[in-house]
C-alpha cells in the first residue's frame, strides 16, 4: 500500500480517478487534481513546503517533487508528465509540459507552457523557459522551437497514454487482483 502520511497536520488530497501506486509516498502538503498519477517508487514530498499539482499530472517511475523549506513551492500545471527518474524542486511547471526522464528543474524555475525538458537535462536554480521550446542539456538551454505537430506527437501522447495505464491498474484494484489478458 502507498505510503500516505500527514506533516505537521496537512495531509495530502487528489481528485478523482487518480492512480496511486502501491509503493509511492505521498506526504504533507500535497494537492493533486483530477486524473493524476503517482507511479512506481515515486515520491512527492510536501513536508517542508506545499505541492500544488494540476489535473492529468503523471509522476512516472522514481520520480521526485520536493521544495524547500520556507522558500520554495512546487507549482505543476495541467497536463505535465514528470519523468522517469526526474526531480522537480521548488519550480513552477505550467500547462502542457514533458519533463523528461532524469531531468532535473530546480528551485525558482519557471518552465513555460507547451515546452520539453530533455532527458537528462539540468534547469538550473531561476532559470526560465520559455513556452513553445525543448530545452536540453546541462546546463539546460534552448536547443530550438517546439514545432506544433511535437507538441501533438509528444507531450499530449505521453500524458494521454498515462491515463490509460492508470486505468489498468484502476481495473486491478476494482477487481482486487490482476486479471490475466486484461479482461
Amino acid at each position: 500500500m502507498a505510503l500516505i502520511l500527514p506533516v505537521e497536520g496537512k495531509h495530502p488530497a487528489w481528485g478523482n480517478d487518480c492512480f496511486i501506486a502501491p509503493n509511492a509516498t505521498i506526504v504533507g502538503d500535497v494537492i493533486m487534481g483530477d486524473e493524476c498519477s503517482v507511479w512506481f517508487n515515486a515520491v512527492v514530498r510536501g513536508d517542508v513546503n506545499s505541492i500544488r499539482m494540476g489535473n492529468r499530472v503523471n509522476v512516472q517511475d522514481g520520480a521526485v517533487i520536493h521544495a524547500t523549506f520556507e522558500k520554495t513551492k512546487a507549482i505543476i500545471g495541467n497536463h505535465v508528465s514528470i519523468g522517469h527518474n526526474a526531480i522537480v524542486h521548488g519550480c513552477t511547471v505550467h500547462d502542457h509540459v514533458l519533463i523528461g526522464m532524469g531531468s532535473i528543474v530546480m528551485d525558482n524555475a519557471v518552465v513555460h507552457s507547451h515546452t520539453i525538458i530533455a532527458a537528462g537535462a539540468v534547469v538550473l536554480e531561476g532559470t526560465v523557459c520559455e513556452g513553445n521550446s525543448i530545452y536540453a542539456g546541462v546546463p539546460a538551454k534552448k536547443v530550438k522551437e517546439l514545432p506544433h505537430g511535437l507538441l501533438e506527437g509528444e507531450i499530449h501522447r505521453i500524458a494521454n497514454n498515462y491515463l490509460r495505464y492508470s486505468a489498468w491498474f484502476s481495473a486491478v484494484n476494482e477487481a482486487g487482483s490482476a486479471r490475466p489478458g486484461g479482461n
